[in-house]
């Protein structure tokens, strides 16, 4: 039948387009529903990630590090370039074909696999059935499924002292579509995302000041990691200012000007552009008729099992929607990790303490596992190695010797617990770390590793064996 489906898929980012096309693959006959379309109001796929998220972001951190590279930090190389200058409309324009390119690529996959695209908003109404309402009418498909997997992911969410009206005021979807570098650029919040976008405009020239409401700069990061990290963003002219409680903005016609407070003190701060980047909320609200006894916890997320499913039967959530990281690597592994399960197979579920976090700026930080406070927090004995990318041959030929990577493992057995870097390539170096603890490996086994030199995850080998006080290139203390 038309409508009838082994597995319908609610959303088609990065969770649910890989859940989808993995089912497909076990021969399940798929459907993957999605409502996002780009700015000329055509359908894509590949939700925020691909949209307005990951990829774009990303884009323009490369093109912004180049401008950077080119204008301030060829001298040292003996090289020079003449008249450097960005053309920002070029830039969203190369950003954009990229991710058209990309999106494009996923639907070819659905194609190739045998996915049915259905475009529209899907809602869950009772366990099996989702009503797929069209975007341009009033038209409604039934669709029925044995099994219904909630993807639908998360939104920027909004603060009442700052409304975002899409031009002056933005989300960080605006803050990737600028037209022109703002003078003096205003983020609220210095997470991850509003490092990332002030990092973007303050390299193309802008001034920039994140106004950040916690007082410890990168709480979800190492505190050593996040210390070397802030020095450095420092240092290229960021200015964040902690413990910056944001209480209203107003609009004139010489810019929006911003009202917070520090303890007791009440400041202002007037700029060209404000970009509101205080986190993200899940896309739960209209996923499920009222009638639909789906379980929600209280700020949004449905709530599931270790094996991603929900309280209704044969309905599975995944991604930004539930507990977790909201992370698109995670979501994809979910994706993988729920379609083997509806297709019989035993796979070993997601061990969210192993999945990597990444800050994409310059330097790269990446963590994964505990930090010295949560091991702290748990009671477990611990040693610490850390390695100075200062003492890389390789980091500091490529002019990028700051930074570090630690490690923490368990005093008793050795198993590495966390390993925290920030510095060169951190996004990619992260990735030998979960592999090693995913596989149960002791800081010993990662330092007798032999890793080719010169090379950037030497410093990695260097970090695991200062844990036993046995660093080659950087003094440690004596081994016993």
């Amino acid at each position: 039948m038309e409508n009838q489906f082994d597995v319908i898929i609610v959303g088609g980012g990065p969770a649910g387009y890989v859940c989808a096309i993995r089912a497909a693959q076990h021969g399940l006959k798929t459907a993957c529903v999605d409502h996002w379309c780009d700015e000329g109001g055509n359908p894509v796929l590949g939700g925020t990630c691909l949209n307005v998220g990951c990829i774009p972001s990303k884009a323009l951190l490369e093109t912004s590090e180049l401008y950077h590279k080119m204008a301030h930090e060829l001298d040292v190389h003996g090289l020079s370039a003449a008249e450097v200058a960005v053309d920002v409309a070029k830039m969203m324009e190369r950003k954009r074909q990229r991710v058209a390119e990309l999106t494009g690529g996923i639907e070819q996959l659905f194609k190739a696999n045998g996915v049915t695209w259905v475009k529209g908003t899907g809602r869950l109404d009772g366990s099996g059935q989702v009503n797929v309402h069209a975007r341009d009418s009033n038209r409604v498909r039934r669709l029925k499924g044995e099994n219904v997997v909630l993807a639908t992911g998360s939104s920027p969410i909004e603060i009442d002292a700052a409304p975002v009206d899409h031009d002056n005021i933005v989300d960080s979807s605006g803050a990737l579509a600028f037209d022109s570098v703002p003078k003096r650029l205003i983020i609220i919040g210095a997470g991850v995302i509003g490092l990332e976008l002030g990092s973007v405009w303050r390299r193309l020239g802008a001034e920039v000041v994140l106004l950040e409401a916690q007082s410890r700069f990168l709480s979800i990061a190492d505190h050593d990691v996040a210390k070397e990290s802030l020095r450095h963003f420092t240092q290229q002219g960021l200015d964040i200012r902690l413990g910056a409680r944001v209480v209203s903005t107003n609009q004139t016609a010489s810019g929006i000007t911003v009202h917070f407070q520090v303890g007791d003190e009440k400041q202002w701060l007037r700029g060209d552009k404000v970009v509101v980047a205080v986190g993200r909320q899940p896309n739960s609200d209209g996923i499920c008729t009222a009638e639909t006894d789906l379980l929600l916890d209280e700020r949004g997320f449905v709530h599931v099992d270790e094996k991603c499913l929900t309280n209704l039967p044969n309905v599975y959530a995944i991604g930004d929607l539930v507990r977790g990281p909201m992370l698109a690597h995670k979501g994809s592994e979910e994706g993988v990790m729920v379609a083997d399960l509806i297709a019989g197979e035993t796979p070993a579920p997601l061990n969210l303490d192993h999945v990597p976090s990444v800050v994409y700026t310059d330097p790269e930080i990446s963590w994964v596992g505990l930090t010295e406070e949560g091991a702290r927090e748990r009671g477990n004995p611990y040693n610490v190695g850390t390695f100075s990318f200062a003492a890389s041959g390789r980091a500091r030929v490529m002019e990028r010797g700051h930074g570090l990577v630690k490690v923490i493992a368990d005093a008793e057995s050795d198993q590495i617990l966390g390993v925290h870097m920030v510095g060169p390539h951190t996004s990619e170096l992260i990735a030998e770390a979960v592999t090693i603890m995913e596989f149960g490996g002791s800081s010993e086994d990662l330092g007798r590793i032999v890793h080719a030199h010169p090379t950037l995850s030497e410093a990695v080998k260097e970090a695991a064996m200062g844990v036993l006080g046995s660093p080659i290139h950087m003094a440690g203390r004596k081994r016993k």
